[in-house]
């Protein structure tokens, strides 16, 4: 019969034995009906593989003859739900229905019809199937003898069946077991005449669910189901109401749990409910904050795996041992854990879907997420091929040679040793791949700490101790010693250190020997210590933290240079411990981003954030502000960005954030009162202008954003939606809302202060002005000041089309005639009455900003040059920055090179030595014998121009 299949011959003698065996049972005409289908050699070896790798197979075909015939004939028998009509009929059908597909999903993955994702979604569906019929009628069997269980209120209560591990995941084994929780809303009790608790109904009917799947009959079972998942185990109620499984998992829930819920899925009972319940576990499995301690905890549990194993000699098992599929799991569900909290995308329960994102999201390398799939999916099908022998739950390879041969054959390989050196190849990629993401602790490469490091730490304390222990960080450069000593001595005995538990006091006293060791190294240690220590306090409570650093070297290494060149950036790192993620990758930490790359990556970080949660949106906006601010930061102390460029990042991180503040703002309003007449989704008819440093692409760390609004909708035409308002109406309270989400102060601070005083009349006009009323108000009623200020404006966020219409009404207006001789009467009084509040400089110091031949001096030699010969050479005003104003007024031949480039030089060395004391939290003061020969030049230019 199998004459064209290419079964090794020494099992050629049973395939004709199980083929009589089939034929038997099926019948002459039945039997010729197959001949003739499996005249195709594709299906002849289909077959041969199926009778060869399943006993289980051949027995179902056997006993259903109809069976073989029906999966020769169809791609796919399909999933229908069974009838019945009693509890026997319930149980009889559920298992006529599981063998059947079983049996299909057997023979498909040996045929190569259905891949190994696509079986195991049809074995959940059957599991879900199984479940969902059982419950049904069950709780109705119940309902008729004890009536509808209700809540205190009055409202029908229904029993939530979590599917945990492969079934949750939807990744379900050929004989695998389902885990089950089994959860219900709230105690009550039922409406019937033989009421009873709630809990009473719904432990009753779990049980009979339980009984429908798990019972071994003559025709099998359904499903192993298990049930220790629940809390407490098997000394646990079989069920729970909401709130008591809330208690548990926020009191008592362990880390095992957490790792165990990262699958979590109902898949039975009221949907709507059952939402419920996850989102009520969902702060369990996930931390908002980054949670490194999920490393620790896989680890133990790896471990204790690995310790089984070699008690157990399981080095075969290829779920359990060395590179197999639990590893593949614990890597994906390490990320999850630890960064699921902060990214949603991260709580997909699918391992194959989940490997791309972690990819994507730069949590693996390049092409690591492929490799490890296709580990995962040939260690899966041999999995499925071992259960498939006999419908046993096993992942041991075999140790007998015809088993050996019989599998090789079932799975397209030429013979065993080729099999194995596959698997050999797969499991040595998944062992490395592990081994990076959560290696033992005795394969972490650490620094090597010397001994004296531990010792001083450990005796800090200790008067007795303190000769020793001052001489050892005198010589380790820790001057004055004293003062060093003091600090250990005061965290160590600080009332928070001595009541740590025992894990998180372990991983302080790893982390303070490796801190002393590498600020040794520095040129300030005692700065260093000084510097870092406010950020060890402050994750004492979570200790995750100083996981994180402790197992990440590199961590340690830039943690340590930025403090030492920055106090701004310990201090943000003090305050949101957050950011230490961001140390992780040198290379990203240390790569200058685009405008392009700055605004994607903040669309992206939003896309993960839930729409309707405006606090959680504003937290996403600051975390991303800090983050990309330290990394700015970062860049300039290691040189990576100059001046100019770090003035351009930060600007562009404005820009992105106002931009995507305002689509935020705009969300809300026109969810609130529909669109303004006459705007669009595409056009607002809204547009944010900057000024100041903002406008003039200067912006330093910690500056405040300058913007004015402008709108060209009809202000007299009112919004679309129920609630109606006019537009003017509308636009104000947009403004007003992106200010809310700017400057409202959350657990991460405001993102930015923001002035609008810029704006037509100032604090006593309109907070959002009409384009017409803007020019009007510039023609006839500006000061010349408020022209200067003109000079640096342009539009950074909402409609391109109004961003054209000002830039060119911006343009119109600087172009204007002007009386030179009025105009620096205007310009020099303004300085003089600025200088006269604002300068700080005497004798001894030198104001940057504001003193004699300062910044502000450059600025308004560069106003004054702009408003006066704009009329005639109109490129002077294309820009807003000050550097290129003065380069385009040596293109148009206004203003000598040498002296535009003695101003830009002086005005980049200015700004330069504020970035530098503004990163040491210094004020803008320098020695009064600095910068000289700029302040000269400046001092003549100023003489030249302006008299």
């Amino acid at each position: 019969m199998f004459e064209r299949a290419n079964c090794p011959e020494s099992l050629k003698p049973q395939l004709d034995a199980q083929w009589r065996d089939w034929s038997e049972q099926a019948g002459a005409e039945i039997t010729h009906e197959a001949e003739t289908l499996l005249r195709d050699p594709v299906l002849q070896e289909s077959l041969a593989r199926s009778f060869m790798g399943s006993e289980f197979f051949h027995r179902q075909c056997c006993r259903q003859p109809q069976l073989l015939l029906a999966l020769l004939k169809k791609d796919d028998l399909g999933l229908i739900p069974p009838e019945f009509d009693s509890d026997e009929s319930l149980d009889s059908a559920l298992r006529l229905l599981r063998n059947q597909v079983t049996a299909e999903a057997i023979f498909r993955d040996f045929a190569g019809q259905w891949d190994i994702p696509r079986v195991c979604l049809r074995l959940s569906e059957l599991a879900e199937l199984c479940i969902e019929t059982a419950l049904g009628w069950h709780h109705a069997q119940l309902v008729q003898r004890h009536g509808e269980p209700r809540d205190k209120q009055g409202q029908a209560q229904a029993m939530i069946v979590l599917g945990m591990g492969k079934l949750g995941a939807r990744e379900l084994n050929l004989s695998s077991d389902i885990d089950l929780i089994f959860a219900y809303p709230e105690p009550g009790q039922t409406d019937g005449e033989q009421c009873v608790e709630n809990q009473k109904f719904f432990q009753r009917l779990g049980q009979r669910l339980i009984k429908s799947l798990d019972t071994i009959k003559s025709d099998g079972f359904v499903f192993r189901v298990d049930m220790r998942l629940r809390p407490y185990g098997d000394s646990g109620p079989l069920v729970s109401h909401f709130a008591a499984l809330e208690d548990y998992y926020q009191t008592q829930g362990r880390e095992w749990e957490r790792y165990a819920m990262v699958k979590a899925r109902p898949v039975a009972g009221d949907r709507e409910v059952a939402a419920e319940l996850v989102e009520l576990l969902r702060p369990f499995t996930y931390r908002r904050y980054i949670d490194f301690s999920a490393i620790d905890a896989l680890r133990e549990m790896k471990a204790l795996i690995q310790r089984q194993v070699r008690a157990r000699g399981l080095a075969d098992n290829i779920k359990l041992g060395r590179g197999g599929i639990r590893e593949v799991e614990f890597i994906a569900q390490a990320f999850q854990l630890i960064r699921g909290g902060r990214e949603p995308a991260l709580r997909e329960r699918n391992l194959l879907r989940l490997l791309p994102l972690l990819e994507s999201d730069g949590h693996v390398e390049p092409g690591v997420a492929s490799e490890l799939a296709n580990c995962y999916l040939l260690l899966r099908r041999v999995e499925h091929a071992l259960q498939a022998f006999r419908d046993q739950q096993t992942q041991a390879l075999p140790q007998d040679n015809k088993e050996r041969q019989r599998l090789a054959y079932a799975l397209g390989r030429d013979n065993w040793e080729q099999l194995l050196g596959e698997l050999a190849g797969v499991r040595n990629i998944v062992e490395r791949e592990f081994d990076t993401v959560i290696a033992p602790p005795e394969e972490i490469a650490e620094p090597r700490v010397a001994e004296e490091w531990q010792g001083l730490w450990g005796s800090c304390c200790e008067s007795s101790g303190d000769e020793i222990n001052l001489q050892t960080l005198e010589n380790a450069g820790f001057a004055p010693a004293q003062e060093a000593l003091e600090f250990l001595k005061e965290l160590s005995s600080l009332p928070m250190v001595v009541a740590l538990p025992a894990s998180s006091r372990e991983r302080l006293d790893q982390f303070m020997p490796l801190l002393l060791a590498a600020a040794s190294l520095q040129e300030e240690p005692l700065l260093v210590l000084a510097r870092v220590l406010p950020l060890t306090r402050s994750v004492l409570r979570r200790s995750a933290y100083l996981v994180l650093i402790n197992e990440n070297p590199p961590v340690l290494s830039q943690l340590v240079r930025l403090c030492s060149a920055s106090p701004r950036i310990a201090e943000q790192l003090a305050r949101h411990p957050i950011l230490l993620d961001e140390l992780l990758d040198s290379r990203r930490l240390l790569a200058p981003a685009t405008a392009e790359d700055i605004a994607d990556e903040l669309r992206r970080e939003l896309l993960r954030v839930d729409p309707s949660d405006l606090e959680h949106q504003m937290e996403a906006l600051r975390y991303f502000k800090q983050s990309q601010s330290l990394r700015i930061a970062a860049q300039e102390v290691s040189g990576a960005l100059p001046l100019m460029k770090v003035s351009d990042s930060l600007t562009w991180l404005a820009e992105a954030i106002l931009q995507q503040s305002l689509h935020l703002a705009w969300a809300q309003m026109v969810e609130k009162y529909g669109l303004p007449a006459g705007a669009t989704a595409e056009d607002m008819r809204f547009a944010i202008i900057a000024y100041g440093k903002l406008g003039g692409l200067e912006l330093a760390h910690g500056s405040d954003l300058d913007i004015v609004f402008v709108h060209d909708a009809d202000p007299q035409l009112n919004t679309s939606g129920e609630t109606s308002i006019d537009n003017l109406r509308f636009y104000t309270r947009l403004a007003q809302r992106l200010i809310h989400i700017l400057q409202t102060r959350t657990l991460s601070g405001p993102l930015y202060e923001v002035d609008t005083r810029l704006r037509p009349s100032g604090n006593s006009g309109l907070l959002v002005t009409s384009m017409a009323a803007f020019e009007k108000y510039q023609r006839e009623s500006a000061w010349t000041w408020e022209h200067q200020a003109l000079v640096r404006a342009r539009p950074v966020a909402g409609s391109k089309r109004l961003f054209s219409d000002f830039q060119e009404l911006r343009l119109r207006l600087l172009c204007q005639p002007r009386n030179e001789e009025k105009l620096r009467e205007e310009v020099v009084g303004m300085r003089n009455k600025m200088r006269s509040h604002l300068d700080k400089s005497n004798d001894k110091n030198f104001d940057l900003k504001h003193g004699c031949g300062g910044i502000v001096d450059i600025e308004f030699l560069v106003q004054y040059a702009a408003l006066a010969w704009a009329q005639t050479a109109p490129s002077i005003v294309r820009y807003t920055d000050n550097i290129r104003i003065l380069e385009s007024l040596i293109d148009s031949g206004l203003m000598p090179a040498k002296q535009a480039e003695y101003l830009i030089d002086a005005y980049k060395a200015y700004r330069s030595e504020g970035h530098r004391l503004a990163l040491q939290q210094l004020p803008g003061i320098v020695s009064d014998d600095r910068f000289t020969a700029e302040r000269k030049t400046v001092q003549t230019n100023w003489q030249q121009l302006l008299g």
